[in-house]
């Protein structure tokens, strides 16, 4: 049993053992005690390569999630979502005639109030790092981590404690991923927030390895057999100021992540600002974001699938708009204009644009 297997052992071991629900409690309906929520998105999609064929498509996504308190701290969820098998997508194409689309478990996860400021998490969850802007330097905003976590939030200061199970090999040892971010949230101004902080994320047993999901390298460097050439042990700073400007409200963030294995396309970095809010009937909001991310800088597995066609070893803008139809219709537009295969081939436009109908209720 490797360690993530036992701590989510003795995390069960506590639920099952915790006192139980008073009588109040047990006589609450279940109907009090799930909630369900859920999204529909509709997607035009056009993608312009240098030296391939334009492609144009049409996509959806599909998410119905349920969320049960099973005791006054103890709280499950479970969501099924579209695109069973890419860690970094739910987006399925129009295509295949007709046939039936595939759909899998995208959360499975309990989440345990511990204490004042303590959560713990166990399963499938969503990812727990904070991400400055929701720039998908190091992470894409589709991808939900499995194993264990706990977060801690008091006053200024908020940290994140993680270890996720990559990939289980019978041959060799396991992929392990180990994450610790903490950071604090200071006031610096009569209308402006600073939030900023460090991290640290290491995983273990690549070299020599096949890279996560499918065996495509997605920009990271690999020996002649199509394995991983580096060790990804990962430090972060992050930063974030909020603040509004008259009745908007303004974000300007930037992130850098290192990679302290390899002495060369070891870093990535991101800069960008958002104003406006797109929440209720008549709001709108727009965004931009420049990213640089090298070949090494992190796994580029886990990063954002759209950004240079995903992965990493690119760089460019993001450029993003979003209008609210009503609180729970959405129209979104996204263009990503950028350059790829800077190190591992020849260097190339990537171009990509994005024309969303996202349709809410909960």
């Amino acid at each position: 049993m490797n360690s993530l297997a036992a701590i989510l052992v003795a995390i069960t071991f506590v639920f099952c053992t915790a006192q139980p629900a008073s009588a109040e409690d047990a006589t609450d309906s279940w109907v009090d005690r799930i909630s369900f929520k859920g999204d529909l998105r509709l997607r035009y999609e056009g993608i312009d390569e240098d030296g391939e064929a334009s492609r144009n498509r049409s996509r959806y996504r599909a998410r119905l999630a349920m969320s049960a308190d099973v005791h006054p701290d103890v709280t499950v969820v479970m969501e099924i979502a579209s695109g069973a098998d890419d860690p970094v997508s739910r987006n399925v194409t129009f295509d295949g005639g007709f046939t039936t689309k595939d759909i899998g478990f995208d959360l499975a996860y309990v989440e345990w109030a511990a204490a004042d400021g303590l959560k713990i998490y166990g399963g499938k969850m969503g990812n727990p790092m904070y991400k400055a802007g929701g720039a998908p330097l190091i992470w894409d905003s589709d991808l939900n981590p499995e194993g264990v976590a706990a977060k801690y939030s008091k006053g200024i200061f908020f940290g994140t404690l993680a270890g996720f199970s990559v990939e289980e090999r019978s041959a060799s040892d396991d992929s392990l991923l180990y994450a610790v971010q903490v950071g604090g949230k200071f006031n610096v101004g009569e209308n402006a927030k600073l939030t900023a902080g460090v991290g640290y994320f290491g995983y273990t047993n690549t070299i020599g390895n096949e890279p996560f999901f499918n065996g495509r390298s997605k920009g990271n460097s690999v020996d002649l057999n199509g394995n991983y050439l580096h060790d990804y042990k990962n430090t972060e700073l992050f930063g974030q100021l909020d603040t509004r400007v008259r009745n908007w409200p303004l974000s300007i963030y930037a992130q850098w992540v290192w990679n302290n294995e390899v002495s060369e396309e070891d870093t990535g970095y991101a800069v960008g600002a958002k104003i406006g809010s797109a929440n209720s009937k008549g709001q709108k909001e727009i965004s931009w974001t420049y990213q640089d991310i090298e070949a090494d800088a992190v796994i580029g597995t886990f990063n954002d699938s759209d950004f240079g066609g995903g992965g990493t070893d690119s760089s460019g803008h993001i450029l993003k708009g979003k209008y609210a139809v009503s609180k729970a219709i959405f129209l979104g537009a996204t263009f990503l204009i950028n350059e790829i295969d800077r190190f591992q081939g020849t260097e190339h436009d990537y171009n990509r644009f994005k024309l969303d109908v996202e349709i809410k209720f909960d």
